[in-house]
């Protein structure tokens, strides 16, 4: 199964993204089973009750049983997708990781039209933001007096993660809602204004060479942020990139930043 959808899905570097794409198939099954059954049949009853071969209308209508048990059958199906795959798989989504697996938590904070993303640095905390700091050389606010900030790291479009390593990403908006998008880590969710709203995956994929800057750029094989909410003129623009690292690598970036 995911090797038939691997032709049509992008690539799925994510934990939970089997699950996904696997009922997103089957959903798309159900759709053309139907699409194709209700077709033929739209095709029959303009040839059986055209108008040379019924002259008189008919105002009872059909006596057949079979349009209420087909009606059954879509509601079946429809339920089974929902109790048995879709519920199961909501459920492990808003089950956050457990600190015993080492979550890494990252901030990414929207703006028109731009992604900021902020570690916590080596102390594990991050350091506060205060919204009259905001500007150009500092887009999320961070206070310079608070010394928890002081090690932290901000990037700016450019998200890193670490492999086979639980991340939680701390989402939010300075200005309109957004919506952050990973495709290849099968993740979306709403960045609102006002709002800090957690997501989890789990990165499987190490990025490869040829999806990493720059050589990605000009075959468009990269593995991007996008904002999938429209967010302005500039709305074009909101376009980030994902670094998925091996373990040492990340913290070997994470020490660049630092230094």
């Amino acid at each position: 199964m995911k090797d038939l959808l691997a032709r049509w899905m992008p690539i799925d570097a994510s934990a939970h993204g089997a699950e996904l794409d696997q009922m997103n198939a089957i959903v798309h099954w159900l759709m053309a089973l139907l699409f194709v059954g209700w077709g033929i049949y739209f095709i029959w009853v303009l040839f059986r009750y055209r108008a040379g071969r019924q002259p008189k209308a008919d105002y009872v209508g059909a006596k057949s049983k079979i349009s209420t048990w087909t009606e059954i059958g879509v509601v079946i199906a429809e339920a089974i997708i929902l109790v048995g795959f879709a519920i199961p798989a909501w459920a492990r989504w808003v089950t956050p990781p457990a600190a015993g697996d080492n979550p890494l938590t990252v901030r990414v904070i929207g703006e028109q039209f731009a992604w900021n993303i902020h570690y916590p640095g080596p102390d594990g905390v991050f350091g506060s933001q205060k919204a009259e700091l905001m500007g150009a050389s500092n887009p999320i606010g961070l206070d310079p007096e608070d010394s928890a900030g002081a090690d932290d790291i901000v990037t700016i479009n450019q998200l890193h993660l670490p492999v086979d390593r639980p991340v939680t990403v701390l989402l939010s908006s300075k200005d309109v809602i957004h919506s952050f998008a990973l495709p290849v880590l099968r993740v979306k969710q709403d960045a609102i204004p006002g709002m800090e709203t957690p997501i989890h995956f789990t990165a499987v994929m190490p990025t490869p060479a040829a999806a990493t800057l720059p050589a990605c750029a000009a075959e468009k094989e990269c593995w991007e942020i996008a904002c999938a909410q429209l967010c302005g003129l500039g709305h074009y623009r909101m376009r980030g990139f994902i670094t998925v690292h091996e373990q040492g690598g990340f913290e070997a970036w994470l020490a660049e930043q630092g230094g």
